[in-house]
């Protein structure tokens, strides 16, 4: 099956509705792939929230957007309720996994530990993420303390070009200063079902100020308008 099913497996995966061997084939994906652990993590409580309703009354005070077909509510229940039974624990433990695999990526990916002997480096790697509800867009920042500053790991995903970009600290102060700027070509970054264009944007920069001098990090374009705000 193609890369391109495979992130659209994401929300059956999700759910429990994937048959034991696609389930295996996307936990493999899953392993190597960002974007998707960036989804999965978003549908965490989805599960949950659909569980509630198997139960009587579970139901009560939660308003839909819009009326289910007939029958899509009841197949819903019945694959989560499959889902829960077939995998119990394993998928709890993916889930973390995945949770993990969002905020280490900039920290494997873009070799923010210090090396060995390096003087500037060894302190506590800090990570943060968002995901913009207007613009969609998800990233996840990694800061490490070194003698000059911060050094600044960026992962950035489904973001559409062309645009230019910038990644700014902000500090508790209010003082702005530019990490690291780059372009987004037409497809853009970390967009799945878009062929070659899967994989996120991963760079790396630093600032002057230090991990307890940042307020936030902000992923604006050249021109002023703010995709992301990352919290520190």
């Amino acid at each position: 099956m193609s890369t391109d099913q495979r992130h659209r497996d994401v929300g059956a995966y999700a759910l429990g509705v994937l048959d034991p061997a696609d389930s295996f084939r996307f936990e493999e994906h899953l392993a190597d792939c960002a974007t998707c652990a960036v989804r999965l993590s978003e549908f965490a409580g989805v599960e949950s929230a659909l569980a509630a309703y198997a139960h009587p009354g579970g139901g009560i005070g939660v308003t839909l957007p819009e009326p289910p077909t007939a029958g899509l509510l009841d197949r819903l229940l019945d694959g989560v309720a499959a889902g829960r039974r077939r995998r119990g624990r394993r998928r709890l433990r993916l889930v973390a996994a995945a949770a993990a695999l969002i905020i280490a990526g900039p920290v494997a990916a873009l070799g923010l530990q210090a090396r060995a002997g390096d003087d500037d480096g060894g302190g506590t790697v800090l990570r943060y993420a968002a995901t913009d509800p207007a613009s969609g867009v998800s990233a996840s920042v990694a800061l490490q303390e070194r003698g000059w500053g911060s050094g600044v790991g960026l992962e950035l995903a489904r973001v559409e070009g062309p645009l230019t970009c910038e990644l700014i600290a902000v500090g508790k102060g209010g003082e702005k200063q530019t990490v690291t700027t780059w372009a987004v070509p037409p497809g853009g970054y970390g967009m799945p079902g878009v062929e070659g264009h899967e994989e996120p944007l991963r760079t790396r920069g630093g600032s002057a100020l230090r991990g307890n001098e940042i307020d936030r990090f902000e992923v604006r374009t050249l021109d002023g308008r703010r995709l992301v705000t990352i919290k520190a």
